[in-house]
Protein backbone atom coordinates (compact mmCIF):
# COMPACT_ATOMS: atom_id res chain seq x y z
CA UNK A 1 0.00 0.00 0.00
CA UNK A 2 2.89 2.37 0.96
CA UNK A 3 3.90 1.85 -2.61
CA UNK A 4 1.32 2.16 -4.52
CA UNK A 5 0.74 6.00 -2.63
CA UNK A 6 4.09 6.87 -3.20
CA UNK A 7 3.63 5.67 -6.98
CA UNK A 8 0.76 7.75 -6.68
CA UNK A 9 2.65 10.87 -5.71
CA UNK A 10 5.39 10.36 -8.27
CA UNK A 11 2.64 9.96 -10.86
CA UNK A 12 4.32 6.45 -11.37
CA UNK A 13 2.02 4.93 -13.68
CA UNK A 14 3.84 1.71 -14.91
CA UNK A 15 4.40 1.00 -11.64
CA UNK A 16 0.57 1.07 -10.56
CA UNK A 17 -0.14 -0.64 -13.57
CA UNK A 18 2.57 -3.12 -12.57
CA UNK A 19 1.27 -3.45 -9.34
CA UNK A 20 -2.79 -3.63 -10.17
CA UNK A 21 -4.41 -6.91 -10.26
CA UNK A 22 -4.15 -8.27 -13.97
CA UNK A 23 -8.36 -8.78 -13.43
CA UNK A 24 -9.00 -5.48 -12.75
CA UNK A 25 -5.73 -3.07 -13.98
CA UNK A 26 -7.10 -0.39 -16.40
CA UNK A 27 -5.94 -0.60 -19.85
CA UNK A 28 -3.84 3.09 -19.74
CA UNK A 29 -3.63 5.00 -16.61
CA UNK A 30 -2.69 8.86 -17.20
CA UNK A 31 -2.00 11.77 -14.81
CA UNK A 32 -4.41 14.35 -16.82
CA UNK A 33 -6.34 17.26 -15.37
CA UNK A 34 -5.60 19.19 -12.27
CA UNK A 35 -3.68 16.76 -10.15
CA UNK A 36 -3.54 16.31 -6.48
CA UNK A 37 -0.74 17.18 -4.18
CA UNK A 38 -0.55 14.45 -1.83
CA UNK A 39 0.10 15.28 2.03
CA UNK A 40 0.14 12.01 3.74
CA UNK A 41 -0.97 8.10 4.14
CA UNK A 42 -2.15 6.76 7.30
CA UNK A 43 -2.54 3.12 7.02
CA UNK A 44 -4.91 1.97 9.72
CA UNK A 45 -5.55 -1.83 9.34
CA UNK A 46 -3.80 -4.70 7.27
CA UNK A 47 -5.81 -7.82 7.88
CA UNK A 48 -4.37 -10.98 5.85
CA UNK A 49 -7.41 -13.25 5.17
CA UNK A 50 -5.62 -16.19 3.78
CA UNK A 51 -2.34 -17.26 1.69
CA UNK A 52 -3.48 -15.52 -1.69
CA UNK A 53 -5.98 -12.58 -0.01
CA UNK A 54 -5.39 -9.32 2.12
CA UNK A 55 -7.41 -6.19 3.09
CA UNK A 56 -5.98 -2.84 3.93
CA UNK A 57 -7.65 0.04 4.89
CA UNK A 58 -6.51 3.78 4.61
CA UNK A 59 -6.63 7.34 4.92
CA UNK A 60 -5.29 9.29 2.31
CA UNK A 61 -4.59 13.55 2.75
CA UNK A 62 -4.49 15.60 -0.33
CA UNK A 63 -5.45 19.00 -1.74
CA UNK A 64 -5.98 20.30 -5.42
CA UNK A 65 -4.60 23.52 -6.40
CA UNK A 66 -5.65 25.86 -3.55
CA UNK A 67 -8.54 23.88 -1.98
CA UNK A 68 -9.36 22.34 1.77
CA UNK A 69 -7.71 19.08 2.36
CA UNK A 70 -9.44 16.07 1.08
CA UNK A 71 -9.40 12.76 3.39
CA UNK A 72 -9.73 9.86 1.12
CA UNK A 73 -10.30 6.78 3.05
CA UNK A 74 -10.75 3.50 1.45
CA UNK A 75 -10.86 -0.22 2.19
CA UNK A 76 -8.47 -1.97 -0.36
CA UNK A 77 -8.33 -6.02 -1.53
CA UNK A 78 -5.07 -7.46 -2.32
CA UNK A 79 -4.72 -10.85 -3.92
CA UNK A 80 -1.32 -12.48 -4.77
CA UNK A 81 -0.71 -12.89 -8.24
CA UNK A 82 2.85 -14.66 -10.22
CA UNK A 83 4.18 -14.95 -6.28
CA UNK A 84 3.43 -10.70 -5.90
CA UNK A 85 0.90 -8.61 -4.02
CA UNK A 86 -1.42 -6.84 -6.35
CA UNK A 87 -4.32 -4.10 -6.16
CA UNK A 88 -7.59 -5.76 -6.74
CA UNK A 89 -10.09 -3.33 -5.84
CA UNK A 90 -11.51 -0.83 -3.04
CA UNK A 91 -14.38 0.84 -1.31
CA UNK A 92 -13.94 4.35 -1.01
CA UNK A 93 -15.90 5.88 1.86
Amino acid sequence: MRARYSAYVRRDADYLRASWHSRTRPPVLEFEGPQPVWLGLAVKSARTLDADHAEVAFVARYRIGGGSVVRMREHSRFAREDGHWRYVDGDVD
